[in-house]
């Protein structure tokens, strides 16, 4: 049997872990801390730690409640995480269909499109639209992939906001976005629709 200070330090990695990436699985875990899978899921169970659909769903039931800039059926991904104004995490699991014909690597189309919602939904406003954007692509995504995505919102002058999103599949960058979105006035919708 480990020493109480042993399983004591455990436990705090794999909560510090599971702080810093949520999505994390039982296996990352254990590999992670040099363990069993089993050790990982009987000190998740001794710490009160969901499991990670449960953890997920949680996570995506606090964050569409403060969503405001899209509905919950725009978003491209699942919305886990938001702090309006400030940041905001998002997770797509790829697929089949969303690869190029007769591949595995998903098309950028939807690796854009997880990190373009996910800039306009850290914005705390009715209507938020994309300005402008420029991103880079390091690596390509495969079927089977979690890509998880994460914005930043830097400044913001009136209406605009710099907003920076960070998108890793499997623990590697894949890619870099930074947009200006700017969020509309009733006058700016109303203005627009005449």
């Amino acid at each position: 049997m480990a020493p109480k200070s042993t399983k004591m330090q455990r436990h705090e990695k794999l909560l510090a872990l599971i702080e810093q990436n949520p999505l994390y699985s039982d296996e990352d875990l254990a590999r992670l801390l040099r363990v069993s899978l089993s050790t990982v899921r009987l000190d998740r169970a001794q710490m009160g730690v969901p499991e990670l659909r449960t953890r997920t769903r949680q996570m995506a039931e606090r964050a569409v409640g403060r969503l405001r800039s899209l509905k919950q059926e725009e978003f491209v991904g699942e919305l886990l995480g938001l702090e309006p104004n400030v940041w905001a995490l998002s997770m797509l699991q790829t697929t089949k269909e969303m690869a190029f014909r007769h591949t595995e690597q998903v098309t950028d189309q939807y690796i854009y499109a997880q990190a373009s919602t996910l800039a306009i939904a850290v914005v705390a406003a009715d209507l938020v639209i994309v300005d402008s954007f420029r991103g880079r692509y390091s690596a390509p995504a495969a079927v089977g992939d979690r890509l998880v995505a994460r914005a930043k919102v830097g400044t913001h002058e009136g209406d605009k906001y710099i907003v920076s999103v960070h998108t890793t599949a499997n623990e590697r960058e894949i890619y870099v976005g930074r947009f200006i979105v700017r969020a509309l006035s009733a006058e700016d919708t109303s203005a627009a629709q005449a």
